[in-house]
């Protein structure tokens, strides 16, 4: 069987994932010789409860019922989730759980194994993954988050581990909690936080009058670990210390450990799942943080794809292709969302002294998996009271409620993000840009941005880009301005000013996005002579005392020309790699005079140019700020940084930070998924104080809803969304039956303000059903 399906299998790890995967293969081919090492006794294990889905469990019942069945015998089922804020319950119900004892979902596994025919090699340590390749047609590496296998083969794995900067310690009481509960411990050193949920009801597989059995887990971050001498500390007084922090959890019932010791958290992600023979599975490929108790789940999953796929294609290399493309993607997701999880418990102490519900749905949605509208299905009653506990009218959703910047109320918290267009002539904004706002404008949003209008002809990005340096462009832009205002009463719109710095001269973006222009180029300037993409981009010349001064009154005069143009809103560009962002970030601002050097050093000239701009903008008219609060490469602007910025920022005058991450140097590798960006807005908002607004693949009003209802956003600016569909905002209220004053239609569409109906799809049910006659009967028609 080698030149084909394997038949020889070593499983390396004697986890879940590494048994089931033995046991589906043996189950689909008993011919099969299959063994599996796993270096501790059977009943040794971390840990002490497993969550599955009921999603991982239906798939379980198809591949093996026998299990499903000996599982669906053990598992303790509940609905609630009970949050605990400063000494309050707040429950959220149906939600839907299945958990059991680790140590038990191991001996079914083991049981069926022995069934199947399977090896199991416990107290062994396995053979090298080298070697066992030589004798084996298949080695599943199983081994977990240590993994022997990928360590050994790390140049053909490619793995990358981040290391978190919480600890955590899994423990157990003997009770069986009502509920997933969360509870946090406010201690002079910091925030502790308990995850606890049931694994075993006095009803279940314990013996007679247990009282059942609960996991409990204990986490902190590093400083408040240390701090409160838990690093010092042993198992056992380790659990003595976390059962008094917890004790009303508890009811005052002590904990116990398995072996227990502290740790962090390991987020491991490989380059390839496959090398030759040898496949990882499980944790051994990739981890998710236990706070959205997907690791098990995983790991059965990659399981039953591994499995699936070595039975649809004949060749080893093709199943083992097959299977890495079917999981990664959705490996990738979960990842993103366990990221946000435990980034949410990381920094937990920012969201403490938000009101108890609004705390509890931020905790709720903290993945991005679970939503405003999804949970609204799952507990109607539990939504409606945060929202009036957030002084959301009745019958309003969030994300239509008004917002205030200095003398501006908006009517809704939708901003269409600015969008470079790459359609102006000499930088004057033509028909093109008239159409292009208004149709926006006319869409419903609240604020509606240009794209970047660039202060100076060698400001510009692209020979198409819009500008404000000259009587023409002053007269276009109030133009639209005008008709926005006329057509859309209520509408904002804001100017967006930045200048190119080293990003500019370059070909269209459909023309050659970055490629620099084959003639009628103009001068770069920027903080350092660096070019954007080194060997393509041409390189800047670094700007001095008498550069510097003039981009900042060119700042200045197009503010002053953007007042004449009506415009509500003037936000500085500091973001993306353009001149001003230039100066903010180490990796493009190598200067060694006074704006070089130190943070403090790089903020000041942006900040000069902010007060200047400040200084000539209606003072009653509000002026944010665009920043990159990374730059998505080692020894570029972090997350700490980019609050210092916005501080920065905010003490200056600016009504609210508009956080967008990267584009700053060529090499960045961003964290890309939905909502990617907005953990950065959370951190500046709710650090600081200071209103944000949220940017990075907001793409559906489910999104803007739970954003703005947890307290994480103040406003939320989509693009790709309204060029998809520039009345995006007027659909959201369509589909959510809202016809309230935070998305008036305009007169003219009011007769398109519901969804057109559609011809039915479903045909009339059957009346009666006949029992299907039986085969061969006689006499039947």
């Amino acid at each position: 069987m080698t030149a084909g399906r394997p038949g020889r299998i070593a499983v390396v790890g004697g986890g879940p994932g590494g048994l089931y995967a033995a046991v589906l293969l043996a189950r689909l081919d008993p011919r099969r010789e299959i063994t599996v090492w796993e270096r501790n006794a059977p009943d040794r294990t971390f840990g002490f409860g497993v969550v599955l889905s009921d999603e991982t469990l239906g798939g379980i019942e198809h591949a093996d019922p026998a299990v499903h069945t000996a599982l669906r015998r053990e598992f303790v089922r509940w609905d609630d989730i009970d949050i605990v804020h400063r000494g309050r319950v707040l429950t959220s119900g149906g939600h839907g759980f299945a958990a059991l004892g680790r140590r038990r979902l191991l001996e079914i596994l083991h049981q069926r194994c022995r069934e199947l025919g399977v090896r199991l090699r416990f107290r062994t340590a396995a053979p090298s993954a080298a070697s066992l390749a030589r004798t084996h047609d298949l080695v599943i590496a199983a081994d977990g988050v240590h993994s022997a296998t990928r360590r050994a083969h790390a140049d053909a794995f490619g793995p990358r581990i981040t290391t978190h900067r919480c600890r955590y310690i899994w423990l157990a009481a003997d009770f069986a909690l009502d509920a997933f509960r969360f509870e946090t411990a406010e201690t002079e050193h910091g925030v502790l936080q308990l995850h606890g949920y049931p694994y075993s009801r006095p009803s279940a597989s314990g013996p007679p009058g247990s009282p059942g059995a609960s996991t409990v887990i204990v986490e902190a971050r590093e400083e408040v670990w240390r701090g409160a001498g838990l690093d010092r500390c042993t198992e056992q007084e380790s659990t003595e210390a976390c059962a008094k922090l917890f004790a009303d959890a508890l009811g005052g019932r002590p904990l116990r450990g398995n072996g227990s010791q502290w740790t962090a958290f390991r987020t491991v992600v490989n380059d390839r799942w496959s090398h030759g023979n040898t496949v990882l599975l499980g944790d051994a490929a990739h981890t998710a943080h236990f706070s959205i108790g997907s690791g098990t789940k995983l790991a059965v999953e990659d399981a039953l794809a591994l499995a699936a796929c070595l039975r649809e294609h004949p060749q080893l290399p093709d199943a083992l292709a097959a299977y890495e493309a079917e999981r990664r993607p959705v490996v990738e997701s979960t990842q993103r969302a366990a990221r946000a999880s435990l980034e949410w418990f990381e920094n937990l102490a920012l969201y403490l002294d938000q009101p108890p519900r609004q705390f509890a749905f931020n905790l709720l949605t903290r993945s991005r998996r679970v939503t405003h509208d999804n949970l609204r299905l799952r507990d109607t009653g539990f939504v409606s009271a945060v929202e009036r506990e957030a002084a959301v009218p009745d019958g309003t959703p969030p994300m239509f409620t008004p917002f205030r910047l200095r003398g501006l109320t908006l009517r809704n918290r939708v901003v269409v993000s600015p969008m470079d267009m790459y359609s102006a002539r000499d930088g004057t904004p033509g028909d093109f840009h008239l159409v292009h706002l208004g149709a926006r404008a006319l869409g419903g949003a609240g604020l509606v941005m240009t794209e970047m209008v660039c202060v100076s002809p060698e400001g510009r990005i692209t020979p198409g880009c819009a500008g404000l340096y000259a009587d023409t462009h002053e007269t276009a832009w109030r133009r639209i301005v005008d008709f926005a205002h006329a057509q859309s009463p209520g509408v904002a719109v804001g100017v967006q000013l930045g200048h190119s710095g080293r990003k500019g001269s370059t070909r269209l973006m459909w023309e050659g996005m970055d490629d620099p222009l084959p003639d009628g180029n103009w001068p770069l300037f920027a903080p350092s002579p660096l070019p954007y993409r080194p060997g393509v981009s041409r390189t800047p010349a670094a700007l001095d005392a008498a550069g510097l001064a003039a981009v900042r009154d060119q700042f200045v005069t197009a503010a002053e020309r953007a007042a004449r143009a009506g415009f509500d809103l003037l936000e500085l560009h500091c973001a993306h790699g353009y001149l001003l962002s230039g100066f903010l970030s180490p990796l493009t601002n190598r200067r060694t005079d006074a704006y070089g050097g130190s943070l403090r050093a790089r903020l000041r000239y942006p900040l000069e140019v902010f007060d200047a701009v400040r200084a000539v903008w209606p003072r009653e008219s509000p002026m944010t700020v665009r920043i990159s609060a990374t730059d998505w490469a080692e020894g570029g602007t972090t997350a700490e940084d980019a609050v210092a910025v916005a501080a920065a920022f905010a003490a200056h005058g600016a009504d609210a930070v508009d956080v967008s991450t990267g584009q700053v140097v060529a090499h960045e590798r961003p964290e890309f998924g939905r909502s990617y960006q907005t953990p950065f807005a959370d951190r500046i908002r709710n650090e600081l104080g200071v209103p944000v607004i949220a940017v990075g693949a907001i793409s559906s009003w489910d999104d803007v809803n739970s954003l703005i209802l947890a307290g994480r956003a103040d406003l939320c600016a989509l693009a790709r969304p309204h060029l998809y569909d520039p009345h995006w905002t007027l659909h959201a209220a369509a589909e959510q039956e809202y016809t309230g004053p935070g998305a008036p239609w305009p007169l003219p569409y009011r007769a398109g303000s519901r969804k057109p109906p559609t011809g039915r799809t479903d045909g009339p049910k059957p009346r009666l059903a006949l029992e299907e006659p039986a085969a061969g009967r006689a006499g039947t028609p």
